[in-house]
C-alpha cells in the first residue's frame, strides 16, 4: 500500500521536473558549435580527481533498481552521446570545408577511390591479367558481352589509361557502344587496338561517334573485322582536321573500292599519319587511283602496306606518282598483287628516289623479265635499303639481268629473301659474289631453288664472312650430304656461331650417314632455337642410325625451344626417350614429330 500511494506522487514530479529542465536548457544553450565538444573536455579534464561526488537524493536511491529510472537513465546517456556525436560531425564537416578551402590538392579524386581501384583489380584478377593503370591488355581473353559492360563502369577510375587491346575477343561484337560512351572518362587514350572482335555495324558507328571525346588517340587497329566493309564512312565521319592519329591498320577488313573514297577523305584530316595498313583488302585497288592523290597530305608517312589489295598495272602508276611525297617513307610492301607484273617499265621513277627506303616487299608479283631489267637499276639505288624480298617470282631466276649481283651496292641489307625464284646455278653464283659484300646480313632464305643442292660451296666464303647472320632457310633445296658436311665445317671454324634458325627440311636426298654427320657436330649452335629437319609430306624413313646422336646433342643446346621431325618413324623406345627428354634435363622443347 505504501508503494501504490508513492508512486503516483514522487513519480511523476520527477519526470515533469527533468522535462522542464530539458526544455529549459534547450532554450537557454545556443546551438553547440564545433567547439563545444573540445571545451567540454578540456573543462572535464580540469576537474579536480578529488572533487566530492554529487551524492543522490533518498528518493532516487529508494527507485534505483527499478527498470524505469535505468531506462531513464540509459536515455539520458543516449541524448548525450548522440549530442557528442553530432559535434563531432559538425567538427568534421569543419574541416572538409577548410580543406576544400585549402586548394584542390587536398581533394580526393574518384579514381583514388579504394572501393574502384579493387573492382578493377578483381576484374584483372578474374581474366588472369595483371592490373595496369595505364596499359589495358585484354588480348584473346574470351571477353563477352557482361564483361564489356563491367569494363566500361570501370574507366571513371583509371583517367590515367593510354592503351586498351581488346583483340581476338569475338564475344564482344555488338557491345562496343557500352564502352565507347565512357571513353570521356579516358581522354589521355593513345592506343585502341580491337582486332579480330567481330564489330558490327552499330560498334562501328558508336567508335566513330566516340573520336571526338579521345582527342589524344594516336593509334587505331581494327583489323580483321569483316563488317567494317561498306561502313568507313561510318567511322570517320567524326575525325577533324587535325587529328592526332599515327598508326592506322584496317587489314582484312573487307573494304570496298567506295570506303577507298572514304579512305582518301581520312587522308585529309590525319597529316601526322605515319603507319597506314591495308592489306588483304582485295577491292581496294580499285580506288587506289583516289587514295593515291591523297597521299600527298601525309607527308611523313613511314610505312605503307598494301599486300593483297587487288593492285593493278594502272595503280602501280598512280602509286609511283604518290610517292615523290612520301620522301620519310621506310617501308614499302607491294606483295601479294600478281596483276601489277609487267607494269613496273613505268612505275619506277619516284621509287628511285626513296632514300630512306629500308624495306621493299615485291614477292609474288608476277614480275616479268622486263620488270627485271627494270629494277636491276632501281633497287641499287635504294642506298638505305636493309630487308628485300623477292620470292615466288620466277624470273628474278632466269633473267639474264644482273640483279642478284648488283646487290653488293647495298651494303646494309640484312635480309635477303629470294625463296621459289627458280634459281639457276649462274643466278646463284652470282648472288653468292654479291654476298661477300654484305657484312651485316642476318637472313637468308632461299628456300625451294633446287640449284643449292650440291652448290652450297659457292656460298661458303660468303657465310664465313657472314659473322651476323642468324637465320638460314634451305627447305626443299635438294641438298646432300655434302652440303650438310659443309656446314658443320663452317661451325667447326667458328662459323655461323650466332645462328638462331636453320630450316633444312623437304631435303629427303641426304642421306642417313649425312644426317648423322650433322647432328654428331650440332652441338657447336650454342645460339640456335630453331631446327627443322621434316622430310617432305610423302615421305616415312627410320631415325634409328641418327637419333642417339641427336639426343647427345640437345643436351648441349641451350637455347633450342623447337625442333621439327616431321614423317621420322621413332620406335616406341625413341618416342619414350624423346617424351622424358625434356623431364630429365628440365628443358621444355617442342618436338613436332
Amino acid at each position: 500500500m505504501l508503494l501504490k500511494n508513492i508512486l503516483p506522487m514522487s513519480a511523476d514530479p520527477l519526470k515533469e521536473n527533468a522535462q522542464s529542465c530539458q526544455d529549459k536548457c534547450e532554450e537557454d544553450i545556443p546551438k553547440s558549435s564545433p567547439f563545444d565538444f573540445v571545451i567540454k573536455q578540456f573543462q572535464g579534464k580540469k576537474s579536480s580527481p578529488g572533487k566530492r561526488k554529487e551524492q543522490p537524493s533518498a528518493i532516487r536511491k529508494f527507485f534505483e533498481g527499478f527498470d524505469f529510472v535505468k531506462s531513464e537513465v540509459k536515455d539520458r546517456r543516449e541524448t548525450e552521446e548522440t549530442e557528442i556525436n553530432t559535434s563531432r560531425a559538425d567538427d568534421q564537416n569543419e574541416k572538409e570545408d577548410l580543406s576544400i578551402e585549402d586548394g584542390p590538392s587536398h581533394l580526393i579524386s574518384e579514381a583514388e577511390s579504394p572501393t574502384g581501384k579493387q573492382r578493377f583489380n578483381q576484374f584483372m584478377q578474374k581474366l588472369g591479367k595483371k592490373p595496369n593503370s595505364k596499359n589495358l591488355d585484354l588480348n584473346n581473353c574470351a571477353l563477352s558481352a557482361t564483361d564489356v559492360t563491367e569494363l566500361a563502369s570501370l574507366l571513371p577510375f583509371l583517367p590515367e589509361l593510354e592503351e586498351i587491346s581488346l583483340s581476338w575477343n569475338g564475344g564482344i561484337g555488338g557491345s562496343l557502344k557500352a564502352l565507347t560512351v565512357q571513353l570521356h572518362h579516358v581522354n589521355l587514350l593513345k592506343v585502341l587496338r580491337l582486332n579480330n572482335c567481330r564489330l558490327t555495324a552499330e560498334d562501328v558507328t558508336s567508335l566513330g561517334e566516340a573520336f571526338e571525346i579521345v582527342p589524344q588517340l594516336e593509334e587505331l587497329d581494327l583489323s580483321w573485322n569483316s563488317n567494317i566493309g561498306g561502313k568507313l564512312s561510318l567511322l570517320t565521319k567524326k575525325l577533324q582536321k587535325g587529328c592526332k592519329i599515327r598508326f592506322l591498320k584496317i587489314t582484312d577488313c573487307n573494304l570496298t573500292a567506295k570506303d577507298g573514297e572514304s579512305l582518301a577523305q581520312i587522308l585529309n584530316v590525319i597529316p601526322n599519319l605515319e603507319v597506314l595498313d591495308l592489306s588483304i583488302n582485295k577491292h581496294i585497288g580499285c580506288s587506289m587511283k583516289i587514295i593515291a592523290r591523297d597521299l600527298k597530305n601525309v607527308p611523313g608517312l613511314k610505312q605503307l602496306n598494301l599486300h593483297m589489295c587487288g593492285l593493278k598495272q594502272d595503280s602501280l602508276q598512280a602509286l609511283d606518282t604518290a610517292l615523290q611525297h612520301l620522301a620519310e617513307l621506310r617501308k614499302l610492301d607491294i606483295s601479294g598483287n600478281k596483276e601489277i607484273g609487267g607494269g613496273f617499265k613505268d612505275s619506277t621513277a619516284h621509287l628511285a628516289n626513296l632514300k630512306n627506303l629500308e624495306v621493299l616487299d615485291l614477292h609474288q608479283c608476277c614480275v616479268t623479265e622486263e620488270d627485271m631489267t627494270i629494277l636491276s637499276q632501281v633497287i641499287p639505288l635504294l642506298s638505305s635499303l636493309q630487308e628485300l624480298n623477292l620470292s615466288s617470282n620466277k624470273n628474278v631466276g632466269v633473267s639474264s639481268d644482273p640483279l642478284l649481283g648488283r646487290l653488293r651496292f647495298l651494303p646494309k641489307l640484312k635480309s635477303v629473301a629470294i625463296s621459289n625464284c627458280c634459281l639457276r646455278e649462274e643466278s646463284f653464283s652470282s648472288l653468292a659474289e654479291a654476298a661477300l659484300h654484305l657484312p651485316e646480313l642476318e637472313i637468308l632464305d632461299l628456300s625451294w631453288n633446287k640449284c643449292v643442292g650440291g652448290n652450297l660451296k659457292l656460298l661458303l666464303e660468303a657465310l664465313k664472312l657472314a659473322t651476323e647472320i642468324q637465320v638460314l632457310r634451305l627447305s626443299s633445296c635438294n641438298l646432300v650430304t655434302e652440303d650438310l658436311a659443309l656446314l658443320i665445317l663452317l661451325t667447326q671454324d667458328g662459323h655461323l656461331a650466332r645462328l638462331q634458325k636453320l630450316d633444312l627440311s623437304y631435303n629427303d636426298n641426304v642421306s642417313d650417314e649425312g644426317w648423322a654427320i650433322f647432328f654428331k657436330g650440332l652441338a657447336v649452335f650454342k645460339e640456335l632455337s630453331e631446327l627443322d629437319v621434316s622430310l617432305r609430306p610423302s615421305s616415312c624413313r627410320d631415325c634409328g642410325m641418327w637419333f642417339s646422336e641427336l639426343l647427345a646433342a640437345l643436351t648441349k643446346l641451350p637455347a633450342l625451344a623447337e625442333l621439327g621431325m616431321q614423317r621420322w618413324v621413332l620406335s616406341e623406345s625413341q618416342r619414350k626417350r624423346l617424351e622424358s627428354f625434356n623431364q630429365d634435363n628440365k628443358r621444355s622443347i617442342r618436338f613436332d614429330c
